[in-house]
């Protein structure tokens, strides 16, 4: 994953220097956050209980620049560890999370847990280290069942949760309001919708849709759908996602806690998105098989991203189909290596 050269030029000044707190950051979007982060001349500290993720790409960052990156073993819960990792830090950009509307079903008690009180803990520390910015990954999740396919959601719009995921997010976005309210923190909620990309995790029960029917398709299986296929996504590939975690971290907006989508601004079907994905793998003869639509998916989910520009000068930096090459060719690559 690369960032546009003009981007990087624009954002090194603000980052060079810096130190950067990443909580999650063994995992996905945290994994390819620290790497950008890196580049941009900062100094990282990663917190993560590696629970949904391994510390094989950060010791690899370690043995690479010692000096500027160190990790944290050690769940958010953890108040010592959460100071320990939140120390001097300018920047606190806020990953970690159960991740997953499926395994919040499956266990909400640990969703509540880690996203909920797992947040005050963050937020807490960034409070008594007195950061500079408050970075909150949230999710699209929490804007629930209405809407329609080709209707964007706008962040006015009413939250109407229908996972305890969506909820935990949903709280979240009203902690970080309320701490930055309350304490003067500068912060912002991102809403992601729907990211995807290399490193992403194939391997669980609860891979996102993406990995999910790449693992199936290239091991010569058809993808399983679940429900009929015309539920609709603003898939985002994961630099978007970065680029606005970079740029909501040095913005010079008057940021209080506000939420602000982040998505590519498109949407297709699951059913499009299969199709796609069996040209682009060469497996069109695999025909999709279809199992019962899960609780708590939500049937169609579109971002309005005037805000996004507006306040932090956010764009996509990767068109969905250019996400997809790039995603495609690292699955292969790793499953060659295996």
């Amino acid at each position: 994953m690369k960032l546009p050269a003009d981007l990087v030029a624009s954002l090194r000044p603000s980052y060079e220097g810096r130190r950067v707190c990443v909580t999650g950051g063994a995992g996905f979007i945290g994994g390819h956050t620290v790497d950008a982060i890196m580049s941009l001349g900062a100094a990282v500290t990663v917190i993560d209980d590696l629970s949904s993720s391994t510390s094989q790409h950060i010791a690899d960052l370690i043995d690479l620049d010692p000096e500027r990156i160190r990790f944290v073993h050690g769940s958010i819960l953890d108040r010592s560890a959460m100071s320990l990792a939140i120390d001097r830090a300018d920047i606190v950009i806020h990953l970690a999370a159960i991740g997953s509307v499926p395994r919040s079903v499956a266990d909400p008690l640990r969703t509540v847990a880690v996203n909920i009180d797992g947040t005050v803990a963050v937020l807490e520390a960034a409070r008594a280290a007195k950061v500079r910015k408050f970075v909150f990954a949230s999710s699209s999740s929490v804007y629930g069942g209405e809407g329609a396919l080709g209707v964007a959601r706008v962040e006015g719009m009413a939250v109407r949760s229908l996972s305890p995921y969506a909820a935990s997010k949903a709280a979240g976005e009203a902690l970080v309001s309320a701490w930055s309210s309350s304490y003067a923190m500068p912060a912002v909620c991102l809403r992601y919708f729907n990211v995807f990309g290399p490193r992403q995790p194939a391997d669980s029960a609860y891979a996102a849709v993406i990995p999910a029917f790449l693992r199936s398709m290239l091991g010569s299986r058809p993808p399983v759908i679940f429900g009929d296929g015309a539920a609709s996504r603003d898939f985002t590939f994961v630099s978007n996602a970065v680029a606005a975690n970079l740029l909501a971290g040095v913005s010079r907006a008057d940021l209080h806690g506000q939420a602000v989508n982040i998505g590519s601004g498109r949407a297709i079907t699951v059913n499009q998105l299969a199709s796609a994905l069996a040209s682009m793998c060469g497996m069109t003869h695999l025909h999709p098989r279809h199992e019962p639509a899960r609780a708590g998916d939500v049937p169609h989910s579109l971002a309005d991203i005037t805000l996004a520009k507006g306040l932090l000068g956010y764009v996509p930096v990767t068109e969905f189909e250019k996400g997809l090459e790039e995603t495609i060719a690292a699955y292969r690559k790793s499953l060659a290596a295996v």
